[in-house]
């Protein structure tokens, strides 16, 4: 089996970086489509389209509704084509950014991602969730390559709300021992090879960064800073675990994430507060070293990550609802299978019922 490595073409990162993407996106074309919903189009706009032409870039901006839909995609492809442009740029959020990079892969364009939050690893992948007009799962599109570029203000991103940026520490947080288990099991990982030691590395260092730095950055985000301990928590939620997850594979901590979805409970949750607790639930389903979960269960308790299903609003009977979560977690196709041993759902929720137990155990030590 081939070992494959991916990453977006280029990535830029730092404070007002957002001012200088003229400079770096005029390499690509000369005429861009601009989308960002409405608060991200009057919060960074005019600072984007002005940076563009002061380096004789033209660009026309259309408003996103909302939605990553196919209706979305086609509405804005259509003003796309209307204005001649050559090139898709999006900033903001997840679902601003994946519906940049799917009209970009159906007119084969060029695409930059600017996101104004680090929440998740999505902006330097090779692919987008698609949803219903009305908000529902509907598939995965998966391109065959990466963004052509990255670019992360940071003094924006350390301005968005704190929690984004911690629950981006909870998606991170699992991209290490994710990637081991697949390494170990020699799964196939979305790059569509086994993982190399670069990308094993990646992630790595995703999860020291997180440990080294932050308590740190959640300190300096609260005030609205750009710290270099900010900048570094910025490149580990995006771009160290975008390419340790991408190039070496999701396992068991990502599909118990998918299987707290079934729990209605837990909606109100982002998705990287949900994977803190399935990364949790991982260390104790592979009986790793208590020195280690206990280092985990420190870092998510000092930033402010669940460990526990009562912080995830979780209560009633747990033997029934752990039960449902643990089913949908180990169904055909999911990433737990990518464990170095077989998974069952009573193991998941042995797992996950144990991990609450030791989280609980850790609050009362204060």
């Amino acid at each position: 089996m081939l070992r494959i490595i991916q990453s977006p073409s280029k990535y830029i990162q730092g404070a007002n970086a957002l001012a200088a993407a003229g400079e770096y996106v005029k390499r690509l074309t000369d005429h861009f489509f601009i989308i960002a919903d409405d608060f991200v189009m009057k919060l960074a706009g005019d600072t984007v389209a002005s940076s563009l032409q002061q380096h004789g870039v033209k660009s026309h901006s259309a408003i996103f509704k909302g939605e990553c839909c196919h209706k979305e995609i086609k509405r804005l492809t259509a003003e796309l084509k209307q204005h001649g442009c050559k090139g898709v740029i999006g900033i903001g959020g997840g679902k601003t950014l994946d519906t940049a990079k799917a009209i970009a892969y159906f007119e084969q364009l060029p695409v930059a991602l600017m996101p104004t939050i680090a929440s998740t690893d999505a902006p330097t992948s090779a692919l987008s969730v698609i949803y219903t007009e009305h908000g529902e799962f509907e598939e995965y599109l998966i391109y065959p390559s990466n963004p052509d570029m990255v670019i992360m203000d940071s003094a924006i991103i350390a301005k968005a709300p704190v929690r984004l940026l911690v629950a981006g520490m909870g998606d991170a947080l699992s991209t290490y021992f994710e990637a081991q288990a697949c390494y170990q099991s020699r799964a196939i990982s979305m790059a569509g090879g086994q993982s190399t030691l670069a990308a094993l590395s990646l992630a790595r260092l995703c999860y020291e960064t997180l440990l080294a730095e932050g308590v740190k950055a959640k300190l300096a985000a609260e005030s609205g800073i750009a710290t270099e301990a900010v900048e570094r928590i910025i490149e580990a939620n995006t771009y160290l675990s975008g390419l340790g997850f991408e190039s070496s594979g999701l396992a068991a901590a990502h599909a118990i994430h998918n299987g707290f979805t079934v729990l209605e409970e837990c909606h109100h949750m982002y998705h990287g507060e949900k994977v803190a607790v399935g990364t949790l639930s991982q260390l104790t389903l592979q009986n790793s070293p208590m020195e280690l979960i206990e280092t985990v269960l420190d870092f998510c308790h000092k930033v402010g990550l669940p460990i526990t299903l009562g912080q995830m609003g979780i209560s009633g009977d747990l033997d029934e609802k752990i039960g449902r979560v643990a089913v949908a977690s180990c169904a055909e196709g999911e990433t737990i299978h990518n464990m170095p041993f077989k998974v069952t759902p009573d193991l998941v929720k042995a797992a996950i019922l144990t991990a609450d137990k030791l989280g609980t155990a850790w609050l009362k030590r204060g």
